[in-house]
């Protein structure tokens, strides 16, 4: 069951780290933009792009120099918040957005997101006595 715990961080691990590099080489624009959107940076992005790239440091500085348990532990509550973040986005977005198509993948982001904020708050008890 550890491989499988360690299988998904892993995964969203790299899942973030793709849509990062694709939202800044588009330079915060198009599809990257709606990454940027969905990751719940597009609020830090009306400020600039230099807003949004400190944001972006900001997220990761509290990981640099971390590993194991330290890692995981603030990994974890870093993508709490930001899931959390996302979750708001799409509830704005059901009760805002003219495209259907929009209002499902709000839908399916409250889904999925909630079940991994359930995920990483029951790691964080487990292993941590959070």
């Amino acid at each position: 069951m550890d491989n499988v715990n360690n299988n998904t961080l892993i995964i969203g691990l790299l899942t973030l780290l793709i849509g990062l590099v694709i939202g800044l080489a588009l330079g915060g624009s198009g599809f990257g933009g709606g990454m940027m959107n969905m990751m719940g940076l597009g609020g830090m992005m009306r400020g600039g792009s230099m807003e949004m790239e400190e944001a972006m440091h900001g997220m990761t500085e509290n990981l640099e120099g971390l590993s194991g348990d330290e890692f995981d532990r603030a990994f974890i509550a870093e993508m709490i918040v930001h899931h959390e973040g996302a979750v708001d986005m799409a509830r704005a977005a059901l009760e805002s957005a003219k495209h259907d198509e929009i209002k499902q993948m709000a839908e399916d982001i409250i889904s999925a997101q909630t079940r991994e904020i359930e995920q990483m708050k029951n790691w964080q008890r487990d292993w941590y006595g959070e």
